[in-house]
Protein backbone atom coordinates (compact mmCIF):
# COMPACT_ATOMS: atom_id res chain seq x y z
CA UNK A 1 0.00 0.00 0.00
CA UNK A 2 1.26 3.36 -1.25
CA UNK A 3 0.73 6.48 1.60
CA UNK A 4 1.08 9.72 0.65
CA UNK A 5 4.24 9.55 3.25
CA UNK A 6 6.14 7.19 0.91
CA UNK A 7 5.15 9.42 -2.20
CA UNK A 8 6.84 12.41 -0.43
CA UNK A 9 10.06 10.25 0.52
CA UNK A 10 9.84 9.35 -3.39
CA UNK A 11 9.98 12.78 -4.73
CA UNK A 12 12.01 14.33 -1.79
CA UNK A 13 15.03 10.94 -2.70
CA UNK A 14 14.70 12.01 -6.35
CA UNK A 15 17.71 15.01 -6.89
CA UNK A 16 15.87 18.54 -7.04
CA UNK A 17 18.67 19.82 -9.44
CA UNK A 18 18.83 18.26 -12.48
CA UNK A 19 20.95 19.50 -15.88
CA UNK A 20 18.36 20.61 -18.56
CA UNK A 21 19.62 20.16 -21.63
CA UNK A 22 18.97 22.13 -24.57
CA UNK A 23 16.45 25.20 -23.49
CA UNK A 24 15.09 25.94 -26.16
CA UNK A 25 14.55 29.87 -26.56
CA UNK A 26 17.81 30.34 -24.02
CA UNK A 27 21.06 30.31 -24.16
CA UNK A 28 22.68 26.73 -24.28
CA UNK A 29 24.20 26.00 -20.98
CA UNK A 30 26.40 22.78 -19.16
CA UNK A 31 25.95 24.13 -15.36
CA UNK A 32 23.42 22.38 -13.70
CA UNK A 33 20.10 23.87 -13.43
CA UNK A 34 18.00 23.72 -10.21
CA UNK A 35 14.28 23.31 -10.34
CA UNK A 36 11.59 23.41 -8.39
CA UNK A 37 10.30 19.77 -7.40
CA UNK A 38 6.64 18.73 -6.73
CA UNK A 39 7.13 19.19 -2.56
CA UNK A 40 8.93 22.43 -3.29
CA UNK A 41 7.58 25.16 -0.57
CA UNK A 42 7.00 27.56 -3.85
CA UNK A 43 4.20 24.69 -4.66
CA UNK A 44 2.46 25.42 -0.99
CA UNK A 45 3.49 28.76 -1.34
CA UNK A 46 1.18 29.09 -4.32
CA UNK A 47 -1.63 26.75 -2.79
CA UNK A 48 -1.85 28.88 0.19
CA UNK A 49 -3.24 31.83 -2.16
CA UNK A 50 -6.03 29.95 -3.76
CA UNK A 51 -9.57 30.77 -2.82
CA UNK A 52 -11.07 28.41 -0.77
CA UNK A 53 -14.85 27.97 0.02
CA UNK A 54 -14.20 25.29 3.21
CA UNK A 55 -16.22 23.37 1.06
CA UNK A 56 -14.85 19.47 0.88
CA UNK A 57 -16.13 17.04 -1.79
CA UNK A 58 -15.23 13.62 -1.08
CA UNK A 59 -14.90 11.09 -3.64
CA UNK A 60 -13.49 7.42 -3.69
CA UNK A 61 -11.96 5.92 -7.42
CA UNK A 62 -11.75 2.16 -7.99
CA UNK A 63 -9.75 1.24 -10.93
CA UNK A 64 -10.57 -2.44 -12.09
CA UNK A 65 -11.45 -4.34 -14.93
CA UNK A 66 -14.79 -4.81 -15.58
CA UNK A 67 -17.15 -5.39 -18.40
CA UNK A 68 -19.21 -3.41 -20.59
CA UNK A 69 -22.50 -3.16 -22.64
CA UNK A 70 -21.85 -1.96 -26.01
CA UNK A 71 -25.11 -2.58 -28.33
CA UNK A 72 -25.36 -6.39 -26.52
CA UNK A 73 -21.31 -6.75 -27.18
CA UNK A 74 -19.97 -7.82 -23.95
CA UNK A 75 -16.09 -5.93 -23.98
CA UNK A 76 -13.38 -6.57 -21.07
CA UNK A 77 -11.60 -3.16 -20.15
CA UNK A 78 -10.32 -1.28 -17.47
CA UNK A 79 -12.92 1.29 -15.79
CA UNK A 80 -13.48 3.43 -12.25
CA UNK A 81 -16.02 2.42 -9.79
CA UNK A 82 -17.00 6.21 -8.68
CA UNK A 83 -16.92 7.62 -11.64
CA UNK A 84 -17.83 7.26 -15.67
CA UNK A 85 -18.72 9.01 -18.70
CA UNK A 86 -22.28 9.38 -17.16
CA UNK A 87 -20.94 9.93 -13.75
CA UNK A 88 -18.96 12.93 -13.16
CA UNK A 89 -17.04 14.54 -10.09
CA UNK A 90 -18.42 18.09 -9.79
CA UNK A 91 -17.82 20.60 -6.93
CA UNK A 92 -17.72 24.37 -7.00
CA UNK A 93 -14.81 27.07 -7.39
CA UNK A 94 -12.95 26.78 -4.27
CA UNK A 95 -14.21 23.65 -2.71
CA UNK A 96 -11.64 21.28 -1.94
CA UNK A 97 -11.92 18.32 -3.57
CA UNK A 98 -10.61 14.74 -1.89
CA UNK A 99 -10.21 11.57 -4.54
CA UNK A 100 -9.32 8.48 -2.43
CA UNK A 101 -7.76 6.10 -5.47
CA UNK A 102 -7.52 2.31 -4.95
CA UNK A 103 -6.24 0.58 -8.16
CA UNK A 104 -7.21 -2.66 -8.31
CA UNK A 105 -5.68 -3.45 -12.23
CA UNK A 106 -2.84 -5.28 -12.93
CA UNK A 107 -0.68 -2.17 -13.69
CA UNK A 108 0.47 0.45 -12.10
CA UNK A 109 -1.79 3.63 -12.98
CA UNK A 110 -2.47 7.52 -11.94
CA UNK A 111 -4.54 9.81 -12.49
CA UNK A 112 -4.36 13.75 -14.25
CA UNK A 113 -6.38 15.98 -14.28
CA UNK A 114 -7.05 17.09 -17.65
CA UNK A 115 -6.60 21.20 -17.91
CA UNK A 116 -6.61 21.91 -13.91
CA UNK A 117 -4.27 24.54 -12.69
CA UNK A 118 -3.94 22.24 -9.72
CA UNK A 119 -1.00 21.83 -7.21
CA UNK A 120 1.91 20.54 -8.83
CA UNK A 121 1.96 16.93 -6.45
CA UNK A 122 -1.38 16.26 -7.67
CA UNK A 123 -0.93 16.06 -11.15
CA UNK A 124 -1.07 12.63 -11.49
CA UNK A 125 2.35 12.36 -14.13
CA UNK A 126 4.04 9.09 -12.85
CA UNK A 127 7.63 9.64 -11.93
CA UNK A 128 7.75 13.24 -12.39
CA UNK A 129 5.09 14.71 -10.11
CA UNK A 130 4.79 11.75 -8.20
CA UNK A 131 5.40 7.69 -8.37
CA UNK A 132 2.72 5.04 -10.14
CA UNK A 133 0.32 3.90 -8.03
CA UNK A 134 1.18 -0.23 -8.11
CA UNK A 135 -1.39 -2.74 -8.27
CA UNK A 136 -3.09 -3.69 -5.12
CA UNK A 137 -1.84 0.44 -3.59
CA UNK A 138 -3.78 3.63 -3.07
CA UNK A 139 -2.95 7.17 -3.55
CA UNK A 140 -5.00 10.21 -1.79
CA UNK A 141 -5.49 13.68 -4.43
CA UNK A 142 -6.28 16.27 -2.63
CA UNK A 143 -6.79 19.45 -4.15
CA UNK A 144 -8.55 22.82 -4.39
CA UNK A 145 -10.98 23.37 -7.88
CA UNK A 146 -8.95 26.21 -9.55
CA UNK A 147 -11.53 27.95 -12.41
CA UNK A 148 -15.23 26.87 -13.69
CA UNK A 149 -15.32 24.93 -16.47
CA UNK A 150 -16.10 21.57 -18.41
CA UNK A 151 -12.98 19.52 -17.50
CA UNK A 152 -11.86 15.38 -17.15
CA UNK A 153 -9.42 13.26 -15.42
CA UNK A 154 -7.70 10.07 -16.74
CA UNK A 155 -4.91 7.89 -16.49
CA UNK A 156 -1.25 8.92 -17.02
CA UNK A 157 -0.14 5.63 -17.66
CA UNK A 158 0.76 4.00 -21.08
CA UNK A 159 -1.89 3.52 -23.32
CA UNK A 160 -4.72 3.18 -20.44
CA UNK A 161 -6.63 6.37 -21.35
CA UNK A 162 -8.11 4.37 -24.47
CA UNK A 163 -9.65 2.14 -22.26
CA UNK A 164 -12.45 2.79 -19.84
CA UNK A 165 -10.81 4.91 -17.51
CA UNK A 166 -12.11 8.52 -17.58
CA UNK A 167 -14.89 10.58 -16.26
CA UNK A 168 -15.92 14.41 -16.51
CA UNK A 169 -14.64 16.98 -13.88
CA UNK A 170 -17.02 19.92 -14.21
CA UNK A 171 -16.23 22.73 -11.99
CA UNK A 172 -19.52 25.67 -11.16
CA UNK A 173 -19.32 29.02 -9.96
CA UNK A 174 -22.76 29.93 -7.80
CA UNK A 175 -22.24 33.46 -9.09
CA UNK A 176 -22.90 32.42 -13.12
CA UNK A 177 -26.10 33.69 -14.21
CA UNK A 178 -26.44 30.41 -16.91
CA UNK A 179 -29.05 31.52 -19.51
CA UNK A 180 -30.31 27.59 -19.83
CA UNK A 181 -33.11 25.73 -19.16
CA UNK A 182 -31.32 21.73 -18.94
CA UNK A 183 -27.49 20.77 -19.13
CA UNK A 184 -26.35 17.82 -20.87
CA UNK A 185 -22.45 16.32 -20.71
CA UNK A 186 -21.26 15.09 -23.90
CA UNK A 187 -18.59 12.43 -23.51
CA UNK A 188 -17.23 11.54 -27.41
CA UNK A 189 -15.17 8.17 -27.60
CA UNK A 190 -13.08 6.03 -29.87
CA UNK A 191 -13.81 2.39 -28.40
CA UNK A 192 -11.74 -0.75 -29.25
CA UNK A 193 -10.54 -2.56 -26.40
CA UNK A 194 -12.26 -6.27 -25.94
CA UNK A 195 -13.69 -5.48 -28.71
CA UNK A 196 -11.03 -6.09 -31.37
CA UNK A 197 -7.65 -5.89 -29.37
CA UNK A 198 -6.37 -3.77 -26.28
CA UNK A 199 -4.58 -0.60 -26.70
CA UNK A 200 -1.33 -2.27 -25.47
CA UNK A 201 -1.59 -4.61 -28.85
CA UNK A 202 -2.40 -1.84 -30.79
CA UNK A 203 0.56 0.21 -29.66
CA UNK A 204 2.77 -2.87 -30.41
CA UNK A 205 1.34 -3.10 -33.70
CA UNK A 206 1.87 0.74 -34.42
CA UNK A 207 5.05 0.42 -33.15
CA UNK A 208 6.52 -1.76 -36.07
CA UNK A 209 6.03 1.20 -38.60
CA UNK A 210 3.55 2.04 -41.46
CA UNK A 211 3.85 3.01 -44.92
CA UNK A 212 3.50 7.00 -45.58
CA UNK A 213 0.09 7.24 -46.51
CA UNK A 214 0.10 11.39 -46.69
CA UNK A 215 -2.06 12.21 -49.21
CA UNK A 216 -3.63 9.06 -50.91
CA UNK A 217 -7.39 9.24 -51.76
CA UNK A 218 -8.56 5.77 -51.73
CA UNK A 219 -10.70 5.81 -48.20
CA UNK A 220 -9.59 4.36 -45.24
CA UNK A 221 -8.29 0.72 -45.59
CA UNK A 222 -8.31 -1.19 -42.28
CA UNK A 223 -5.03 -3.56 -42.13
CA UNK A 224 -5.18 -5.52 -38.72
CA UNK A 225 -6.03 -2.81 -35.72
CA UNK A 226 -4.30 0.21 -37.83
CA UNK A 227 -5.96 2.28 -40.18
CA UNK A 228 -4.31 3.45 -43.97
CA UNK A 229 -6.11 5.81 -46.15
CA UNK A 230 -7.91 8.35 -43.27
CA UNK A 231 -7.49 11.45 -44.70
CA UNK A 232 -9.38 14.98 -43.50
CA UNK A 233 -8.94 18.28 -45.30
CA UNK A 234 -9.97 19.57 -41.91
CA UNK A 235 -6.99 18.12 -40.22
CA UNK A 236 -4.46 19.21 -43.23
CA UNK A 237 -4.28 15.42 -44.55
CA UNK A 238 -3.65 12.21 -42.27
CA UNK A 239 -6.87 12.08 -39.74
CA UNK A 240 -5.20 8.82 -38.25
CA UNK A 241 -3.92 6.04 -38.24
CA UNK A 242 -5.84 3.45 -35.42
CA UNK A 243 -9.12 1.13 -36.36
CA UNK A 244 -12.04 2.00 -34.07
CA UNK A 245 -15.02 -0.42 -34.59
CA UNK A 246 -17.26 1.38 -32.56
CA UNK A 247 -17.83 5.17 -31.76
CA UNK A 248 -19.04 6.76 -28.25
CA UNK A 249 -21.79 8.82 -27.13
CA UNK A 250 -21.92 8.80 -22.84
CA UNK A 251 -20.40 5.43 -23.51
CA UNK A 252 -22.96 3.98 -26.06
CA UNK A 253 -22.71 3.21 -29.78
CA UNK A 254 -25.04 4.17 -32.45
CA UNK A 255 -26.92 0.84 -32.59
CA UNK A 256 -27.87 1.58 -28.73
CA UNK A 257 -27.86 5.83 -28.92
CA UNK A 258 -28.26 7.22 -25.86
CA UNK A 259 -31.35 9.49 -25.60
CA UNK A 260 -31.76 13.41 -24.48
CA UNK A 261 -35.13 14.79 -23.94
CA UNK A 262 -36.42 18.12 -23.84
CA UNK A 263 -39.28 20.25 -24.27
CA UNK A 264 -39.78 22.24 -27.57
CA UNK A 265 -38.24 25.75 -26.99
CA UNK A 266 -36.01 24.54 -24.33
CA UNK A 267 -32.61 26.08 -24.27
CA UNK A 268 -29.50 23.47 -23.29
CA UNK A 269 -26.03 23.95 -22.30
CA UNK A 270 -23.96 21.20 -23.83
CA UNK A 271 -20.78 20.12 -22.33
CA UNK A 272 -18.66 18.26 -25.09
CA UNK A 273 -15.32 16.47 -24.19
CA UNK A 274 -13.31 14.23 -26.74
CA UNK A 275 -12.08 11.76 -24.81
CA UNK A 276 -11.00 9.91 -27.68
CA UNK A 277 -7.53 8.12 -28.29
CA UNK A 278 -6.54 8.89 -32.17
CA UNK A 279 -10.10 10.53 -33.27
CA UNK A 280 -11.28 14.07 -33.97
CA UNK A 281 -14.52 14.35 -34.37
CA UNK A 282 -16.61 17.26 -35.60
CA UNK A 283 -19.47 17.25 -33.42
CA UNK A 284 -23.04 19.23 -33.99
CA UNK A 285 -27.21 18.41 -33.51
CA UNK A 286 -28.97 18.30 -36.79
CA UNK A 287 -31.18 21.52 -37.17
CA UNK A 288 -30.05 22.77 -33.93
CA UNK A 289 -27.36 25.98 -34.61
CA UNK A 290 -24.64 26.06 -32.02
CA UNK A 291 -24.21 29.21 -29.62
CA UNK A 292 -20.39 28.32 -28.61
CA UNK A 293 -19.81 29.79 -25.16
CA UNK A 294 -16.91 28.29 -23.57
CA UNK A 295 -13.31 26.81 -24.80
CA UNK A 296 -11.66 24.37 -22.32
CA UNK A 297 -13.19 25.63 -19.18
CA UNK A 298 -12.86 29.26 -20.00
CA UNK A 299 -15.77 31.85 -21.55
CA UNK A 300 -15.56 33.16 -25.02
CA UNK A 301 -17.09 35.93 -27.10
CA UNK A 302 -20.94 33.69 -28.10
CA UNK A 303 -20.08 32.26 -31.79
CA UNK A 304 -22.42 30.54 -33.63
CA UNK A 305 -21.81 27.70 -35.58
CA UNK A 306 -23.35 24.76 -37.53
CA UNK A 307 -20.59 22.04 -36.24
CA UNK A 308 -17.26 22.54 -34.15
CA UNK A 309 -13.94 20.13 -34.77
CA UNK A 310 -12.99 18.62 -31.51
CA UNK A 311 -9.88 17.68 -31.09
CA UNK A 312 -8.54 14.47 -28.23
CA UNK A 313 -8.55 16.39 -25.11
CA UNK A 314 -10.59 19.33 -26.15
CA UNK A 315 -13.85 20.57 -24.87
CA UNK A 316 -15.87 22.97 -25.97
CA UNK A 317 -19.42 24.45 -24.06
CA UNK A 318 -22.28 25.06 -26.75
CA UNK A 319 -25.83 26.11 -26.30
CA UNK A 320 -29.07 25.21 -28.73
CA UNK A 321 -32.21 26.09 -28.51
CA UNK A 322 -34.91 22.60 -28.87
CA UNK A 323 -36.76 21.89 -31.52
CA UNK A 324 -40.07 20.04 -31.73
CA UNK A 325 -39.44 15.96 -32.73
CA UNK A 326 -36.46 13.78 -32.84
CA UNK A 327 -32.75 14.87 -34.10
CA UNK A 328 -29.30 13.61 -34.32
CA UNK A 329 -26.98 14.00 -32.30
CA UNK A 330 -23.66 13.18 -33.94
CA UNK A 331 -19.91 13.31 -33.86
CA UNK A 332 -18.39 12.43 -37.03
CA UNK A 333 -14.90 10.82 -36.75
CA UNK A 334 -12.97 13.28 -39.03
CA UNK A 335 -11.44 10.98 -42.03
CA UNK A 336 -12.57 7.28 -40.44
CA UNK A 337 -16.06 7.23 -42.71
CA UNK A 338 -18.06 6.61 -39.24
CA UNK A 339 -19.94 8.10 -36.48
CA UNK A 340 -21.11 8.32 -32.88
CA UNK A 341 -24.83 9.10 -33.04
CA UNK A 342 -27.34 9.91 -29.88
CA UNK A 343 -30.87 11.18 -29.80
CA UNK A 344 -32.43 14.60 -28.95
CA UNK A 345 -36.00 13.97 -28.88
CA UNK A 346 -38.61 16.76 -27.84
CA UNK A 347 -41.68 15.29 -29.12
CA UNK A 348 -43.36 12.00 -31.65
CA UNK A 349 -41.36 11.00 -34.46
CA UNK A 350 -39.00 8.26 -35.49
CA UNK A 351 -35.40 7.73 -33.91
CA UNK A 352 -32.85 9.41 -36.57
CA UNK A 353 -30.93 6.65 -38.61
CA UNK A 354 -27.50 5.39 -37.16
CA UNK A 355 -26.02 6.83 -39.98
CA UNK A 356 -27.73 10.52 -39.91
CA UNK A 357 -25.26 13.32 -41.66
CA UNK A 358 -24.56 16.19 -40.36
CA UNK A 359 -25.13 19.01 -42.51
CA UNK A 360 -21.65 20.84 -44.10
CA UNK A 361 -22.97 24.12 -45.43
CA UNK A 362 -20.33 26.20 -44.02
CA UNK A 363 -17.09 25.55 -42.11
CA UNK A 364 -16.93 23.74 -38.68
CA UNK A 365 -15.52 25.89 -36.28
CA UNK A 366 -12.66 25.53 -34.31
CA UNK A 367 -10.28 27.56 -32.07
CA UNK A 368 -8.93 29.94 -34.78
CA UNK A 369 -12.62 31.21 -35.17
CA UNK A 370 -13.05 32.22 -31.59
CA UNK A 371 -11.98 35.29 -29.20
CA UNK A 372 -11.44 35.10 -25.36
CA UNK A 373 -13.79 37.85 -23.60
CA UNK A 374 -11.83 40.48 -21.96
CA UNK A 375 -12.67 38.97 -18.49
CA UNK A 376 -10.61 35.92 -19.00
CA UNK A 377 -7.58 37.60 -21.40
CA UNK A 378 -4.31 37.78 -20.41
CA UNK A 379 -3.25 41.46 -20.24
CA UNK A 380 -1.17 42.36 -23.60
CA UNK A 381 2.32 41.81 -22.31
CA UNK A 382 5.87 40.79 -24.50
CA UNK A 383 6.80 37.41 -24.13
CA UNK A 384 9.86 36.94 -21.25
CA UNK A 385 10.85 33.75 -23.10
CA UNK A 386 9.91 31.71 -25.96
CA UNK A 387 10.27 27.51 -25.87
CA UNK A 388 10.29 26.21 -29.13
CA UNK A 389 8.59 22.45 -29.44
CA UNK A 390 9.20 20.95 -32.49
CA UNK A 391 7.05 18.03 -33.46
CA UNK A 392 8.64 15.68 -35.31
CA UNK A 393 8.82 11.83 -36.45
CA UNK A 394 6.02 10.01 -38.59
CA UNK A 395 4.69 6.51 -39.11
CA UNK A 396 7.18 4.72 -41.14
CA UNK A 397 9.47 4.31 -38.01
CA UNK A 398 6.84 5.17 -35.53
CA UNK A 399 9.60 7.62 -33.89
CA UNK A 400 7.34 10.93 -32.60
CA UNK A 401 9.27 12.95 -30.51
CA UNK A 402 9.19 16.86 -29.74
CA UNK A 403 12.49 18.58 -30.81
CA UNK A 404 13.95 14.62 -31.83
CA UNK A 405 13.83 13.48 -28.39
CA UNK A 406 11.80 11.13 -27.10
CA UNK A 407 10.89 11.24 -23.47
CA UNK A 408 11.83 8.72 -21.50
CA UNK A 409 8.82 8.35 -18.69
CA UNK A 410 11.47 6.81 -16.56
CA UNK A 411 14.41 9.69 -16.95
CA UNK A 412 10.97 12.41 -17.38
CA UNK A 413 13.50 15.58 -16.21
CA UNK A 414 16.47 14.66 -18.77
CA UNK A 415 15.85 17.15 -21.57
CA UNK A 416 13.70 19.43 -19.50
CA UNK A 417 12.42 23.27 -20.82
CA UNK A 418 13.15 25.78 -18.11
CA UNK A 419 11.33 28.60 -17.36
CA UNK A 420 10.62 31.05 -14.52
CA UNK A 421 8.16 31.83 -12.13
CA UNK A 422 6.63 35.33 -13.36
CA UNK A 423 7.30 35.19 -16.83
CA UNK A 424 5.11 35.89 -20.21
CA UNK A 425 5.84 32.79 -21.66
CA UNK A 426 5.21 32.19 -25.52
CA UNK A 427 5.21 28.29 -26.78
CA UNK A 428 5.71 27.84 -30.37
CA UNK A 429 4.69 24.16 -31.74
CA UNK A 430 5.88 23.80 -34.79
CA UNK A 431 4.48 20.67 -36.42
CA UNK A 432 7.43 19.26 -38.74
CA UNK A 433 5.59 16.64 -39.59
CA UNK A 434 2.76 14.70 -41.60
CA UNK A 435 0.19 14.33 -39.06
CA UNK A 436 -1.63 16.46 -37.49
CA UNK A 437 -1.42 16.93 -33.55
CA UNK A 438 -3.71 18.11 -30.53
CA UNK A 439 -1.32 19.22 -28.19
CA UNK A 440 -1.78 19.48 -24.37
CA UNK A 441 -0.07 21.55 -21.52
CA UNK A 442 -0.52 20.83 -18.11
CA UNK A 443 -1.28 22.95 -14.70
CA UNK A 444 -1.50 26.48 -17.47
CA UNK A 445 -4.02 27.56 -19.90
CA UNK A 446 -2.26 29.41 -22.56
CA UNK A 447 -3.85 32.27 -25.26
CA UNK A 448 -4.43 31.74 -29.30
CA UNK A 449 -3.04 34.61 -30.76
CA UNK A 450 -5.36 37.73 -31.28
CA UNK A 451 -7.00 37.66 -28.59
CA UNK A 452 -8.02 33.91 -29.30
CA UNK A 453 -9.52 31.72 -26.70
CA UNK A 454 -7.73 30.39 -23.45
CA UNK A 455 -7.52 26.94 -24.04
CA UNK A 456 -4.78 24.01 -22.74
CA UNK A 457 -5.27 21.60 -25.69
CA UNK A 458 -4.70 22.63 -29.25
CA UNK A 459 -4.68 21.12 -32.92
CA UNK A 460 -1.64 22.04 -34.77
CA UNK A 461 -1.82 21.41 -38.01
CA UNK A 462 1.45 19.46 -40.29
CA UNK A 463 3.76 21.91 -41.69
CA UNK A 464 2.04 24.69 -39.20
CA UNK A 465 3.43 26.50 -36.29
CA UNK A 466 0.92 27.73 -33.46
CA UNK A 467 2.50 30.23 -31.04
CA UNK A 468 0.10 30.44 -28.31
CA UNK A 469 1.34 32.83 -25.00
CA UNK A 470 0.90 32.49 -20.86
CA UNK A 471 2.02 33.39 -17.60
CA UNK A 472 4.18 31.07 -15.40
CA UNK A 473 2.04 31.86 -12.55
CA UNK A 474 1.84 28.33 -10.65
CA UNK A 475 5.24 27.04 -9.54
CA UNK A 476 6.39 23.35 -10.40
CA UNK A 477 7.36 20.54 -12.91
CA UNK A 478 4.74 20.36 -16.19
CA UNK A 479 4.47 18.42 -19.17
CA UNK A 480 3.39 19.35 -22.61
CA UNK A 481 2.67 16.31 -24.84
CA UNK A 482 0.44 15.22 -27.67
CA UNK A 483 -2.77 13.78 -26.64
CA UNK A 484 -2.67 11.06 -29.43
CA UNK A 485 -2.65 8.41 -27.04
CA UNK A 486 -0.35 6.18 -29.09
CA UNK A 487 1.89 9.17 -30.32
CA UNK A 488 2.41 10.33 -26.72
CA UNK A 489 3.12 6.64 -25.45
CA UNK A 490 5.68 6.87 -27.99
CA UNK A 491 7.37 9.88 -26.47
CA UNK A 492 5.81 13.03 -27.77
CA UNK A 493 6.10 14.64 -24.69
CA UNK A 494 8.39 16.97 -22.69
CA UNK A 495 8.78 18.31 -19.05
CA UNK A 496 9.02 21.85 -18.55
CA UNK A 497 9.85 22.75 -15.00
CA UNK A 498 10.43 26.21 -13.17
CA UNK A 499 14.12 27.30 -12.59
CA UNK A 500 15.20 28.34 -9.30
CA UNK A 501 18.38 29.90 -10.26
Amino acid sequence: MHTDLNRRQFLAAGALTLTAAGLAGCTSTSKTTSFVGPDSAAVEKAESKRRRTGTTVQRALTAEPTTVDLAGKEAKTWAFTGASATEPIRGNIGDTLKVALTNDLPDPTTVHWHGLALRNDMDGVPNLTQKPVEPGGAFSYEFVLPHAGTYWFHPHVGVQQDRGLYAPLIIDDPNEKGDYDQEWIIVLDDWLDGVIATPDQVMKELGKGMMDHGGMDMGPMRMGNTLMGATSPLLGGDAGDVYYPLYLINGRPAADPETFTAKPGQKIRLRIINAGGDTAFRFGVAEHPLTITHTDGYPIQPFEAESVVLGMGERYDAVITAGDGAFAVVAEALGKQDQAVAVLRTGSGSAPAKDAKLPQTKAPATAADLKAIDAVALPQRAADRTLVLELTGGMEKYDWAINGKRMDMEQPMRDALGLKEGERVALEFKNSTKMWHPMHLHGHTYQHPGGGPRKDTSIVLPGKTLRVEFDADNPGRWLTHCHNVYHGEAGMMTAIAYQTS
